[in-house]
């Protein structure tokens, strides 16, 4: 049993790690600060081709799958979470159901300029009254002559405010309780969508996050992903395959955990000796450890799973759960090495807790995961 990475993974991981520790580390606190993403940061991230990381060749991307993409998420997580979210939900929650569930077209329309970093793109699920329960949404598409008119509200939209093109998941068939979902195509800017507030958030505070409002937005007759009535298959599908990327995500911000502890506890001086030297620091670091190498153990085989054809539902929810879980215990054991200056700003690990949070949540809750991994093992 092998679990080296092979060579054009281990040179895309040293070439991500050497790009986030110069390009992205170094902004990360002030970006928190002001809650936003600099152009320039974007045009760095399409340069090195990390919004095509999965996109087939074909379409101008890299063509690498899902172990390459979970290794990008990892690594830019670790210098910024908020940097490493717009990737994961670029390529997962809008490149990922656009190639599975696309046509020709679609694919041949969207695809390039995703993958180059022209349009950014998001997944418009959620509504303030349907989270974990996505079959409940109420925001309508109605086909009428001149197009699909879409009425209703959207929010918690990740990548919102930057997004060129959104998978929309909306009713059309309202009488149908297994088929009242349809998946759609909208672009961004289209009369009558608009942005409506920002959240203002405990972390990831760079990413943005977006209320969408369409007011009678009319889009093509060609518009809809996938076929009609099966908008929650496209949802859910997309779903498990971005707890992966979550995963990623909560790994990277678990190991800067673990980097930024260690370098303290041992520059650290109490009792006349670096913290380090002392039983109980000893601990934390050692359980963030465990917890780290086996959190990447189980991101690695879901994405392997995906890669391979097999089927990775469980695998994904796995990983989501407990490198969520791993990435919070070590931010609050991070915290707790750092003592009173870790509650502080100048030091990073107060905003890895608050980034760490929110791993648990999107994507799939952790009380979802277990839901999934439940129903998988009892049938």
């Amino acid at each position: 049993m092998d679990f080296t990475l092979d060579e054009d993974h281990r040179l895309l991981q040293q070439g991500i790690r050497e790009f986030a520790i110069k390009e992205v580390a170094k902004g990360a606190a002030e970006r928190d600060q002001e809650a936003s993403m600099p152009e320039d940061l974007r045009a760095k991230l399409a340069e090195m081709g990390l919004f095509g990381i999965a996109v087939p060749d074909q379409y101008g991307g890299a063509g690498m799958g899902c172990v390459a993409s979970s290794l990008v998420v990892e690594e830019i997580s670790k210098a910024c979470a908020g940097t490493g979210v717009l990737i994961s939900a670029h390529n997962s929650l809008c490149v990922e159901p656009i190639l599975t569930f696309g046509t020709d077209e679609q694919k041949d329309k969207y695809l390039p300029r995703l993958a180059s970093g022209e349009l950014i793109g998001c997944l418009s699920l959620t509504e303030p009254g349907s989270g974990s329960d996505a079959g409940a949404a109420t925001c309508r598409a109605e086909l009428k002559d001149d197009g699909w008119h879409i009425t209703g509200t959207k929010n918690f939209v990740t990548n919102g405010k930057e997004a060129g093109v959104m998978v929309l998941i909306a009713v059309t068939d309202p009488d149908e309780p297994k088929r009242r979902l349809s998946a759609f195509i909208v672009e961004k800017p289209t009369p009558g969508l608009s942005i409506g507030k920002l959240e203002k958030k405990l972390g990831i505070r760079c990413s943005s996050t977006a209320e969408f409002s369409f007011d009678d937005c009319v889009i093509p007759k060609d518009a809809p992903l996938g076929e009609r009535g099966r908008g929650l298959r496209v949802a859910l599908t997309t779903l498990n395959g971005g707890r992966i990327g979550i995963a990623a995500q909560a790994l990277g911000i678990a190991q800067a955990c673990l980097y930024e502890a260690t370098k303290y506890a041992n520059t650290r001086v109490q009792f006349g000796r670096p913290i380090g030297k002392l039983q109980a620091i000893q601990m934390k670091l050692a359980d963030m450890a465990v917890g780290i190498e086996a959190a990447r153990a189980l991101v690695y085989r879901a994405a392997w799973f995906k890669d391979t054809g097999r089927d990775y539902i469980q695998a994904g929810a796995m990983a989501k759960l407990f490198a969520s879980e791993t990435c919070s215990k070590a931010a609050n054991h991070a915290i707790q090495v750092f003592g009173g200056y870790g509650y502080c700003q100048d030091y990073p690990v107060e905003r890895f807790l608050r980034d760490a949070k929110i791993t648990e949540i999107y994507e799939g809750t952790s009380e979802i995961q277990r839901l999934v991994i439940a129903r998988g093992l009892t049938g």
